[in-house]
């Protein structure tokens, strides 16, 4: 396991909570938890809560980093939003306590993990309901539970909009969508893609846009990772914009 610098979640959509961003860099707002699948399986989380009671809920899905700093950051920057966040360990399915780094070895033992995840993709389903049922009615306003994720965590969320039992999805750069892009997402979900992204050819991005002509499918000016701030792909203007969307899709659907 490596540990990471801590740099905080994208606050950009709300900025009365920079300063509590910058505290979350110090003081983590979550902790980790073991969560159990239907098929018996124990796997890590990270939980964070808000303040006060929470106005819905956000399941954080992993890119192939696992569940490393910057996905912390981002949990505890929903929880700062207000919602009861989750961040389910994909990858203790096949190595407990993933945590990688963005160097070229590290994406190279990140796919291995991701094509181990694609090939058992009903236990990965099976992980994140049990996020799901971990969130869903514990303490929050109206048992509404949302859920977005990054890169390989991207397609995750697709296959949970149209497998599993959420309110609300956004997907971020998630190339493998366009395997899954004939199934059918149950809730409200939005895309998020980078035009730069050589990993993902906007023909797919068409494709999957022409099977879902009533899905919103936001394009950026920008490549893959573009909402991490530890890639050098990271770029703040699409991020910024992503998440406000985002909020806005979980605001008018979680709470």
């Amino acid at each position: 396991m490596r540990a990471l610098s801590l740099k905080g979640f994208i606050a950009g959509a709300n900025p009365r909570y920079l300063s509590a961003i910058k505290k979350q860099r110090e003081d983590r707002m979550g902790k980790t938890i073991t969560l159990t699948a239907a098929d018996g399986h124990e796997f890590a989380a990270y939980r964070a809560e808000p303040e006060g009671n929470a106005k819905g809920a956000v399941v954080v899905i992993q890119e192939v980093f696992g569940v490393n700093a910057h996905i912390r950051d981002v949990t505890d920057g929903y929880a700062g939003q207000g919602y009861l966040s989750i961040a389910p360990a994909i990858f203790d399915r096949f190595e407990r306590g993933v945590e990688l780094d963005y160097t070229d070895e590290d994406i190279v033992v990140g796919r291995e993990y991701k094509a181990q995840g694609n090939e058992n993709l009903d236990n990965v389903m099976a992980d994140v309901a049990a996020a799901h049922a971990n969130v869903a009615g514990a303490g929050q306003r109206n048992n509404k539970v949302g859920i977005t994720g990054y890169c390989w965590g991207g397609v995750v969320v697709w296959a949970a909009a149209c497998r599993l039992d959420f309110h609300a999805a956004a997907c971020y750069y998630g190339g493998g969508i366009i395997d899954l892009k004939d199934e059918m997402p149950k809730c409200p979900t939005i895309l998020h893609f980078g035009k730069q992204d050589a990993s993902i050819p906007m023909e797919d991005v068409d494709a999957i846009s022409a099977a879902h002509p009533d899905l919103a499918v936001f394009v950026y000016d920008a490549g893959h990772g573009f909402n991490c701030d530890r890639r050098g792909s990271y770029d703040e203007e699409s991020a910024k914009t992503a998440l406000k969307r985002t909020l806005e899709l979980f605001a008018g659907n979680v709470g």
